[in-house]
């Protein structure tokens, strides 16, 4: 690696996080200004006027907003990121029960996305102009095209109620719930560390249609982007020489193919994976899934900026910490940035 690589990550790492300072600042000042009540959203409507008073300066909304972020920003710096109106408990200890099942929820998706979407890409490419190419760009075309929530709807009606090959929505069944300790906050994993095999195949029943429903907008991306990228490396001349010299086209994928257009792919990879982890808002909605997105979309009904800010915060935070990640591939995976200068 060069010697200036550390200086590279830190000067990538300030400019995220000042990123993430100013998405903080304008989501602070936007919620600050919405016409929402969060003190009425606890003391109702009809409370006396001192009661509301007292709850509004327990809140510190009687504050002016530079104070109000100024002690939201200290607060923040030792943990601390309130109490979700909605729960009455700490955001913190809400996003720690929340966040596993959107991550479940969204590892699983982008594993099926890549598993279907980059072979089928590279094939639509190798077979330009096939019966093969034209129904990946259809698949495609149909994913960028149709609403999530609409195929969670139909996908319900089909899979779930007229075959029933899955459960419904939920993440577990009710008779289920509260026998697996959450270690991981994974139900899968961590119903397989307790031995409850029953509750890992009950848990894989519910959450297997709405990752595949998930991930098939992710898949469509991945396999317009795949194929662009391997007609790209088609036409290069070095694969015109290594088909002239003998290589099968197995071998000129592997070998070739494959290793060029790597970083390009880990780039959209890592991008895909962020939207599926702050994306998943009308699919957790649709299957009544616990995670990040419906417990965001509940704060924003009732105007909970706390639960909001803590949100945006988490997923401007993984935004960043998978383009550090997408970074740190990239140099790895392209000789070019090893080269001194």
């Amino acid at each position: 690696m060069t010697r200036d690589l550390p200086l590279k990550l830190l000067r990538r790492l300030f400019g995220l996080l000042l990123s993430l300072f100013v998405l903080l600042c304008l989501t602070f000042v936007i919620g600050r200004l919405m016409p929402s009540d969060p003190v009425g959203a606890i003391v109702g409507e009809l409370a006396d006027p001192q009661a509301y008073a007292a709850m509004r300066a327990k809140m510190g909304l009687d504050l002016p907003i530079p104070q109000q972020f100024w002690v939201y920003l200290i607060n923040l710096l030792h943990g601390d990121l309130g109490t979700a109106v909605l729960t009455g408990n700490s955001v913190v200890s809400d996003l720690a029960a929340a966040f596993p099942a959107t991550l479940e929820l969204a590892t699983l998706a982008i594993i099926l996305s890549v598993v279907v979407g980059v072979p089928l890409g590279l094939l639509a490419a190798l077979y330009r102009d096939t019966l093969l190419d034209q129904i990946a760009r259809v698949i495609a075309l149909l994913g960028h095209s149709l609403p999530v929530f609409w195929f969670g709807i139909v996908g319900l009606i089909v899979f779930y109620a007229g075959l029933q090959w899955v459960d419904g929505p939920g993440r577990i069944d009710v008779f289920y719930e509260g026998i697996v300790e959450p270690r991981t906050g994974a139900i899968l994993i961590d119903s397989l560390l307790a031995g409850e095999h029953e509750i890992f195949w009950n848990a894989l029943s519910h959450l297997i249609l709405p990752a595949c429903i998930l991930a098939y907008a992710s898949m469509a991306y991945i396999v317009r982007m795949t194929r662009s990228f391997t007609l790209e490396q088609l036409g290069q001349d070095y694969i015109i020489a290594a088909r002239a010299k003998g290589l099968r086209l197995p071998a000129v994928v592997w070998g070739h193919i494959l290793p060029n257009i790597a970083v390009q792919l880990v780039t959209i990879l890592a991008i895909s994976y962020g939207h599926l982890l702050e994306g998943a808002v009308l699919v957790e909605i649709v299957f009544s899934w616990p995670g990040i997105g419906q417990y965001m979309t509940n704060a924003l009904m009732i105007g909970d900026m706390n639960a909001i800010l803590a949100c945006t915060l988490l997923i401007g935070l993984i935004f960043m910490i998978l383009n550090l990640l997408a970074d740190a591939a990239y140099l790895a995976l392209d000789p070019r940035t090893r080269e001194a200068r």
